[in-house]
């Protein structure tokens, strides 16, 4: 039986030997990260070259192709929906070319009745009703996937043959994108779709138009307009500068490079996403495995600049509600075996790719052993009792160099990305502080939660409901002060040098 004197025994003996496996372990982990970002920010871009709207013919159905908007909705406050309605109404591009259908479900009666409400003041939109799926409009659905082994969810699995599909965006997507497909749309048109908060740039569909002729995938930039309103916003909103605003675009140059998407801001040839199955229901966000499954069949990806404006989470818990989501997804469509992956016929070094993605968010949930470590590690050094060996200090500082480099150039970008939202120099000098490496440790060691829930959500097969991120209508006054600017979402043009497609950016990374 051990005594006391025992186990302070044990523990000053065996106490290096743990903090010694944690430090290298942790600092490995580092490295591989930031070698991950090293490889993807070295990745070509694709961008959409605005400067082609020169080039498109007034009149012409081939430079100005036909375009879908669907706007799946969930219990909205009817100011959300009034404001991205407002900037939906400032597109350019001809009205007869587009069109936007709002798709709730035919249950949530206080939505139906709120877009009924605003398709008197905004003309534009229409209105289709998401019915219970043992509704006989149901029918397109059932046999297009009968016809599709790419809708391979339909096919094989644990769900083959469930028409019960789970209440969330995707089953509101499938139902709409197939009744709408029976209506023969003419070829090259364009299918879209946006979130309830989402507030485009007025030259959104003219990118799509430009980069449809050379992608089969065009994807926008995000931004959210609530950066400074609470804590919790100003650090979601930092991630979307990271990730969105900087590292996303680096996914779409290299072939051999597997991409998928962002949610919303999205573009597909319609005839694509008919022909590959459209979205599969099954998984807690449909991002991922539509851009892999897009990607794997050879549809290329090219990046609008202009950047929708959305909200961020404005407290602590909706940010984990969101996140945990995001991270449920991301395993279930890059699990390694007997996943989504081997279903779309994934080599073992593509599904490697895929993971280069999400690794670097993953290591996030280092921090909250990584920063301590570190901290001990020099305190021992300083006080002249340090047992890491020499050669440890210089991998240390090869680290935090590189994270440096890394951070200082993400900085610089997020510095210019601050002007889609804010007017003043003190507005963005305050949200810089706020974004301070001090804080964003913090932040980072925050992620550690939505991480772990996510990943018991995706272990228990749940997030199948759609649990809405609430908004509340942060961005009113900002997207109408846009709009009245002819700003909204548009890039400042000292940051619009031209970029051919196949360039490079500067390099930024999202986490440490």
């Amino acid at each position: 039986m051990f005594t006391l004197d025992a186990v302070d025994v044990w523990w000053v003996a065996c106490a290096p030997i743990v903090f010694l496996s944690l430090y290298f372990l942790t600092q490995a982990l580092y490295s591989l990260s930031l070698l991950v970002d090293c490889y993807l920010f070295s990745r070509p871009v694709n961008m959409v070259d605005m400067g082609e709207r020169f080039q498109l013919v007034p009149g012409s159905k081939k430079d100005y192709p036909a375009i879908v908007l669907f706007y799946p909705v969930l219990e909205e406050q009817v100011s959300v929906m009034r404001t991205t309605m407002i900037a939906l109404d400032e597109l350019e591009y001809p009205k007869d070319r587009y069109r936007v259908i709002a798709i709730p479900n035919s249950s949530d009666r206080a939505t139906v009745a709120a877009l009924k409400n605003l398709q008197m003041e905004f003309p534009f939109l229409e209105l289709l009703e998401v019915p219970p799926t043992d509704h006989p409009s149901w029918q397109p659905v059932w046999d297009a996937w009968n016809a599709n082994p790419k809708a391979y969810w339909w096919h094989e699995g644990a769900n083959a043959y469930n028409k019960d599909l789970p209440p969330k965006k995707t089953r509101q997507l499938v139902y709409a994108f197939y009744n709408w497909m029976t209506t023969n749309p003419e070829e090259g048109t364009l299918m879209s779709y946006t979130d309830a908060d989402s507030c485009p740039p007025k030259d959104h569909f003219l990118a799509a138009a430009i980069g449809s002729r050379k992608y089969r995938v065009m994807q926008a930039k995000n931004v959210a307009g609530n950066a400074s309103l609470t804590w919790p916003s100003t650090f979601c909103a930092f991630d979307h500068m990271a990730w969105d605003g900087s590292k996303y675009e680096h996914l779409s140059g290299d072939p051999s490079q597997p991409y998928w998407m962002l949610g919303k801001g999205l573009f597909f040839h319609a005839q694509d996403i008919y022909d590959l199955g459209s979205f599969h229901p099954w998984i807690t966000i449909e991002d991922p495995e539509v851009g892999l499954r897009l990607w794997k069949n050879g549809k290329n990806l090219g990046i609008m600049e202009g950047s929708l404006i959305e909200e961020a989470p404005t407290t602590f818990a909706n940010a984990i509600l969101q996140r945990k989501r995001w991270i449920a997804g991301f395993f279930q469509t890059l699990k390694f075996r007997n996943g989504p992956m081997d279903r779309m016929g994934f080599s073992f070094i593509e599904k490697i790719k895929a993971w280069l993605i999400f690794l670097p968010c993953l290591t996030m949930s280092l921090n909250c052993l990584g920063l301590p470590l570190s901290v001990w590690a020099a305190v021992k050094w300083i006080d002249g009792t340090g047992i890491l060996p020499p050669w440890c200090l210089y991998w240390s500082i090869a680290n935090l160099g590189l994270y440096a480099f890394f951070m200082t150039s993400l900085y610089w970008r997020i510095w210019f990305r601050t002007k889609l939202i804010m007017d003043t120099r003190w507005e963005r000098a305050r949200y810089m502080l706020r974004i301070n490496p001090i804080f964003l440790g913090l932040w980072w060691m925050f992620w550690t939660i939505p991480l772990w829930i996510g990943y018991g959500m995706y272990r228990n097969n749940l997030g199948l409901v759609w649990e809405r991120t609430l908004k509340k209508d942060d961005n009113k006054l900002l997207v109408r002060e846009r709009v009245a600017q002819g700003t909204l979402g548009y890039v400042e043009p000292a940051r619009l040098e031209h970029r051919p497609s196949g360039a490079t950016t500067d390099v930024v990374l999202l986490e440490s």
